[in-house]
């Protein structure tokens, strides 16, 4: 565990010089849900103090059905949120709001589909099932670029409840889902491995997890935007290979219903599937944006109907402080790669 934190520290002072318990400058963080291993990368830089090596004392504001974080963050109550995909920001932009994403936790939008084993052999085979049983924001966004990109039918979509007994009972049927959640509970409540689609790996380019702040605070505390933008890297990359037992039982505390298994399947899911640290970050480091990807994204979803065309989506993100490469010695330590 000491290497583990050394090398975050070290990392961080490459960028900032090491600040004493009484200049830490509070700021608070909320998430997009209740505590989850999905937000480990922020547990673990509070929990092993990565975030007060560069300078912030970082209290996470946890969400959840009642809470509504990003109110909070626009109202100036929080310094960071936890966005969603890059679709919240564009439209943030076509509605003035002068809030930017300044970092991807995620490279990855975690979004799938499942079916049962073997029941299709392609992405584009899922189309020929009876059923597609996607939620109103899921029908709204991604299941317009499937019907768009692969031929997908309206007419097919039922609504998600958040149950998983109807894709269970129902062989001809796909559901939507996390990859860190619905597959978890359909193996403990179904009995089987469902079979996984990562929209991500068919074409749906967004950034997730998004670090998002208000113009203001880029504009007058940018060496804060870099210190959280950096340390949530840091945070992630020894959450992820690193000893990560204060941020599981950091989590917990947060989220007394959250089990041990449940954590480990997250964590594992993350790891495969290269939600957090694959390409781009490769070589720029967790976090990272570029502008290629963003422009795709909003063309395919300009193309499906899902949003206009004309929205000056450079407003709505900056690569000015996610691309530092600041977990890149961390992972290397790490994993030997």
């Amino acid at each position: 565990m000491a290497k583990t934190f050394l090398t975050a520290t070290a990392a961080l002072a490459l960028l900032s010089s090491a600040a004493t318990a009484q200049e830490l400058t509070a700021v608070s963080f909320g998430t997009n849900w209740v505590a989850q291993a999905e937000h480990g990368g922020y547990y673990q830089a509070v929990a092993d103090g990565t975030y007060a090596a560069c300078g912030l004392d970082v209290t996470i504001v946890p969400g959840g059905p009642q809470a509504n974080n990003r109110a909070l963050l626009m109202a100036g109550r929080l310094e960071f949120n936890m966005g969603g995909n890059m679709l919240l920001a564009f439209n943030a932009v076509k509605e003035g709001i002068p809030l930017v994403v300044v970092a991807a936790s995620f490279q990855k939008e975690p979004q799938v589909l499942m079916t049962h084993p073997g029941r299709v052999s392609s992405f584009e085979e899922m189309k020929d099932l009876d059923t597609m049983i996607i939620g109103d924001n899921g029908f709204q966004s991604y299941y317009q670029w499937m019907i768009t990109e692969f031929g997908f039918e309206e007419a097919k979509r039922v609504p998600y409840t958040f149950n998983p007994a109807r894709f269970i009972a129902d062989e001809n049927s796909a559901q939507q889902g996390y990859i860190t959640s619905e597959p978890y509970a359909v193996e403990t409540e179904g009995g089987f491995v469902p079979d996984i689609w990562l929209l991500a790996d068919q074409g749906f380019s967004t950034y997730a997890t998004t670090i998002e702040t208000m113009q203001a605070t880029i504009d007058e505390h940018p060496e804060v935007v870099q210190c959280f933008v950096d340390g949530t890297a840091i945070g992630w990359a020894n959450f992820l290979y690193g000893d990560n037992t204060a941020a599981v039982e950091a989590i917990k505390a947060d989220n007394p219903d959250m089990s041990d298994d449940q954590i480990a399947f997250s964590i594992d899911k993350l790891k495969e599937y290269g939600i957090v640290d694959s390409g781009d970050t490769l070589e720029m480091g967790i976090g990272a944006m570029t502008d290629a990807r963003n422009q795709d994204f909003y063309a395919k979803m300009v193309e499906a109907g899902v949003i206009e065309d004309g929205i000056d989506i450079a407003s709505s993100y900056t690569t000015e402080f996610s691309n530092s490469g600041a977990a890149l010695a961390v992972v290397k330590e790490l994993t030997g790669k």
